[in-house]
């Protein structure tokens, strides 16, 4: 927890990211006004069983959620409980004896949505059930498999769920063992959330049919696994190429889904996230014909969508653009897009030699993960080609020691790399029901605004949660640092100096941080403090 000390040996109070623009009243200290028990939904395991109680509609218009069921008492987390008509009509439904606590608004929202999702989920089974032939998912034909269960409502339960999860837009969906559960969770905003316990008796057949779509061994239980499958959902209509890997766990064997929409259109600069002073700075190096581009963040953060919209931008009839990709996550008009195939012999490193003789005049390679295709790519960037991708690095000075320590020459390094674009994705405030606040002038300077941005005033905003957003969010955008390399920084990398050495030199010359980037979105209203914190610090 970060705090700032007493000021002047008075017993200043604390500022903390958590207390931070806390509304007057709010869950917790309606909680203690009532003398009741403020639970935590987002961390606490709820039993699904307790929900079957009492009708979803009338916890619905109560805004409640059974969370357990013990000793023939029923526990139930409530938004407002001095709503009396409202718990005498849960006692009244729930026929049993009702111990009341109080959660956060949005969190009892949310799982009012995870229980309504699962309602739904069970009515699609019971119409499997009645008619075998109901199906959610037409399937590629080169994907067409007798496996025996396919027509089971357990395998037709798990296609409406990749369905719920197309139709929500969730980049992932995870079939974790646990217990005596399947349990699936879908990736929305980069947040998992729980959307069905599927029953332990049911998993050998989700986890075959799954296999068989994806061309795996069905009889391997042992090893990792990793395959590919092509669906489209009916309802939406929009063809999803899905990566399916298989982790065998102590408890059993589980599937991780990585969804891709193949019918997306990639976006441009402008819809990314850019501040405008970045976007111009980075359209100038992207125009570049010479020079290697880098983006860098962690697994899920965008990168190759932002690579993506900067080759949106170059797009035109006298520029010959050639991508090599694992996998091609968009289709580009005028483009010739390469696929890597390991199984032929295709790699990042063979393919880039072969693009190399087709003469290019920008080079797109979808990640630099080894010192071969690394050194490739940096030379092509020296040799009169515009070079594009991304890496793994926590930063944009961090990418430039990362390329030496992965063997590059530093030399070649300071010479061939024109820019680094580091960047992590957060959610984004619900505009229908964000709340401004007016945070105090420590609290400000304690989150690291400038003195100029304190004195002329900073409103900032937090969630409140309602049904057209999760939990006080909707969608993502990008938090950006650019390096644009000068001289100096390239003689501090042809000299192998430190990250905190680049990072410096980088400050002087104007790259502000992924902080002071994201505290610019908050003061938009874009995102909130605590979702800064979660992702950045």
């Amino acid at each position: 927890m970060i705090a700032t000390e007493p000021v002047g040996g008075s017993a200043a109070p604390v500022t903390t990211l958590e207390t931070l623009g806390r509304e007057p009243l709010g869950p917790r200290e309606r909680a203690e006004h009532f003398n009741l028990e403020y639970v935590d939904l987002r961390t606490l395991r709820i039993d699904d069983n307790a929900a079957e109680s009492i009708p979803l509609h009338v916890l619905t218009r109560a805004r409640a959620v059974p969370i357990a069921l013990e000793d023939g008492r029923l526990k139930v987390a409530v938004v407002d409980p001095g709503d009396l008509v409202l718990i005498d009509e849960l006692r009244l439904v729930s026929r049993q004896p009702i111990d009341l606590c109080v959660a956060a608004p949005a969190d009892i929202e949310m799982e009012l949505k995870r229980l309504a999702r699962g309602q739904e989920l069970a009515e699609r089974a019971a119409l499997i059930a009645e008619d075998p032939s109901f199906s959610l998912i037409e399937e590629e034909a080169d994907l067409e498999a007798d496996d025996g269960i396919s027509d089971a409502p357990p395998i037709q339960l798990v296609n409406s769920i990749v369905v719920q999860a197309a139709e929500e837009g969730a980049s992932d969906v995870h079939f974790l063992p646990q217990g005596e559960h399947l349990i699936a969770r879908m990736r929305v905003d980069g947040i998992l959330h729980e959307v069905e316990r599927i029953p332990k008796r049911h998993a050998v057949g989700v986890l075959t049919r799954i296999k068989v779509l994806a061309k795996l061994d069905i009889a391997e239980h042992r090893l990792p696994q990793d395959g590919r499958l092509t669906l489209r959902p009916k309802s939406t209509g929009r063809l999803m190429d899905i990566r399916v890997a298989c982790l065998p766990t102590v408890e059993g064997e589980g599937v991780i889904m990585r969804l891709l929409d193949k019918e997306r259109h990639a976006p441009t600069l402008t819809e990314i996230g850019l501040s405008n002073e970045m976007q111009m700075a980075l359209e100038e190096v992207i125009y570049r014909p010479t020079g290697a581009f880098l983006v860098t963040g962690p697994t899920g953060s965008g990168k190759s969508t932002t690579v993506y919209a900067a080759l949106s931008d170059l797009r035109q009839p006298g520029i010959n653009i050639i991508t090599i990709e694992d996998p091609v996550e968009y289709r580009l008009a005028d483009v010739y897009q390469v696929q890597v195939n390991k199984k032929v012999g295709l790699t990042f490193a063979s393919g880039m030699r072969a693009i190399l003789r087709s003469d290019p005049d920008v080079l797109m390679v979808g990640e630099v993960r080894d010192l071969e295709t690394a050194k490739i790519a940096l030379e092509a960037a020296l040799t009169g080609h515009s070079v594009m991708s991304t890496m793994h690095a926590n930063d944009a000075p961090a990418a430039i020691t990362r390329l030496n320590d992965m063997g590059i020459e530093p030399f070649v390094t300071g010479a061939a790399v024109t820019a680094v674009l580091a960047q992590r994705l957060v959610r984004r405030l619900c505009d229908r029901c964000k709340e401004p606040y007016e945070p105090s002038a420590a609290d400000l300077e304690f989150l690291g605004f400038a003195r100029a941005q304190i004195e002329e005033g900073i409103t900032l905003y937090r969630r409140r949660g309602c049904p057209h957003c999760s939990q006080g969010y909707k969608g993502r955008t990008g938090v950006y640092q650019l390096l644009v390399m000068n001289d100096e920084l390239q003689r501090l990398a042809g000299a192998r100096a430190s990250h905190g050495e680049l990072a410096a030199a980088a400050e002087r010359a104007g790259m502000r941080s992924l902080w002071q980037d994201g505290l610019a979105k908050a003061a938009q209203g874009i995102t909130t403090i605590d979702e800064l914190s979660r992702v950045i610090r």
